[in-house]
């Protein structure tokens, strides 16, 4: 039984993570009213993108950071400006004004102690999931953690070098970066940067040259610590406004389903490249993208999104 809820724990996601494991009933409604952070009252306190969170894009910037493309790379990729006092700023979904446009991502998640599992036999990647988007060319951000790439340089490798995708950072050990996060195994203080900093490292080992400089937090979980911690490292924080309900669902309609009720323009759609934990999601692709197509959207990936919040 601890073992089903720590599984569960690992991908459920924020105030919508019950509704996703569940895969029937849609996200909470998002408003765009305020950045995506607790007030300094509330260091303590984890925040969610959700509700009256929400943060919509502002304009996009680039900055360096430890894994900054090298001379003679390509150019360093977008990223929202700096919030204030240090803050790490946080991407909820783009631009609502700026044409049909929606991203797809997908959180390869693999936590720090699972290699007896996958070792056993069960299957944390989703090679039918990539193949159905290169077949529908749709192109996707894929938050990766270290420990995925670790036990899939491979497919890491061939996901970071297709022009198709961007690999981003989903953290090393898929640890919890505040307490109270469904049950995630939490790392402690002094660790966060650490983390985030040996996912990039696993990523470059397996093959991925440019990571991206974008981190999902492990449960969407953060608070101003965290988010402090990942500013420290000049990356944007990338949230969602459409739970896609994949983890653990065993319906891939109501997925589906889910998804298309959710999508507006702009939005940043969350999934899983986790076959044993969401075994529907090739499915609920190869369903939904020609459904939203037909209703006049383009897919792009998170780099893409951040770009469109430029002066129109």
């Amino acid at each position: 039984m601890i073992r089903f809820v720590r599984r569960i724990a690992a991908l459920c996601v924020l105030s919508a993570a019950l509704a996703a494991c569940g895969g029937t009933r849609p996200a909470a409604p998002v408003s765009p009213s305020g950045p995506a952070t607790a007030s300094s009252g509330d260091a303590a306190r984890p925040t969610s993108t959700f509700g009256h969170h929400a943060f919509a894009v502002p304009d996009a910037t680039t900055a360096s950071a430890p894994h900054s493309p090298s001379p003679g790379s390509p150019p360093a990729p977008p990223t929202l400006s700096p919030a204030s006092g240090g803050l790490a700023p946080v991407l909820t979904h783009g631009p609502r004004n700026r044409g049909m446009i929606v991203a797809f991502t997908f959180d390869a998640d693999m936590t720090a102690d699972q290699g007896g599992r996958a070792a056993a036999g069960e299957r944390f990647d989703n090679p039918g999931l990539i193949s159905a988007l290169r077949a529908l060319k749709v192109p996707a951000t894929v938050f990766m953690t270290g420990r995925w790439a670790e036990q899939y340089p491979d497919q890491a490798r061939s996901i970071g070098r297709d022009p198709l995708f961007e690999v981003a950072n989903h953290s090393y050990s898929h640890y919890a970066f505040t307490a109270d996060c469904y049950g995630l195994p939490r790392l402690s203080a002094d660790r966060l940067g650490a983390d985030v900093e040996r996912a990039y490292t696993a990523f470059r080992a397996a093959g991925v040259a440019h990571p991206m400089p974008y981190f999902r937090f492990p449960g969407g979980c953060h608070d101003d610590r965290a988010l402090r911690e990942v500013g420290r490292l000049g990356l944007t924080a990338v949230q969602w406004d459409v739970v896609g309900g994949d983890a653990f669902a065993t319906d891939a309609d109501a997925v589906a389903r889910q998804v298309l009720d959710g999508v507006r323009p702009g939005s940043v759609v969350v999934l899983h490249c986790t076959r044993s934990a969401a075994p529907t999601t090739e499915r609920v692709v190869r369903a939904v993208v020609p459904q939203l197509r037909a209703r006049g959207y383009r897919f792009v990936r998170i780099s893409e999104m951040i770009a469109a919040a430029g002066p129109a």
